[in-house]
């Protein structure tokens, strides 16, 4: 009896401290915070790339200021992440010219995305939140959505946080007699 009593004794204790060491923590409980950065072209909604960046810092909420430099020769842009001070979008804005995008860098192409086989179309349960929105222009934010919904990274980041806001930036790297076709549409959501 005395041996059976020690043999589930040694059990019991083996069982235990496996299921402790192997129970997620709070730390694992939590997904890493990323925010996914979409390059989408202004005149014909096609979706060009994009990246996934994961950030150190935690945060349960998504707030983007801006900080900019007019184009009155060579201008730029910024897009921050308030609640941990990184920096999601740097591009020039130039007058008469065209800029360039500093960061992020090394952004996967539009092939290097995955997509949902299926048909249907999935929209964000908030809606969108235009970054300096330019009252001339045609904001139709529908058919940007439709260019980058089918995503498998979209629907991810949709069920991660259903109640998350999708950004949109159009990002326009010349100005003056600016050519639409060089414009982009940047849409930044949160996991």
């Amino acid at each position: 009896m005395k041996k059976l009593l020690f043999i589930l004794f040694i059990f019991v204790s083996l069982f235990s401290s496996c299921s402790e060491e192997n129970a997620p923590t709070e730390e694992t409980q939590n997904e890493p915070n990323k925010v996914l950065l979409l390059k989408v072209d202004y005149l014909t909604n096609t979706f060009q790339g994009g990246k996934e960046t994961t950030y150190a810092e935690n945060s349960n909420s998504f707030t983007i200021s801006h900080q900019s430099v007019p184009a009155t020769d060579f201008g730029n842009i910024k897009l921050k992440y308030d609640e941990i001070n990184q920096i999601l979008f740097d591009g020039d804005i130039i007058w008469m010219g065209l800029g360039q995008i500093h960061h992020p860098q090394n952004m996967l192409t539009a092939n290097q995305f995955e997509a949902v086989l299926t048909a249907d179309v999935v929209f964000p349960s908030t809606s969108f939140n235009h970054i300096l929105p330019q009252s001339n222009l045609s904001n139709n934010y529908n058919q940007v959505w439709m260019a980058v919904q089918n995503l498998v990274k979209v629907r991810q980041y949709l069920i991660s946080n259903p109640t998350g806001v999708v950004h949109l930036y159009l990002y326009t790297p010349s100005v003056g007699v600016g050519n639409p076709a060089d414009w982009k549409w940047i849409i930044l959501m949160k996991n």
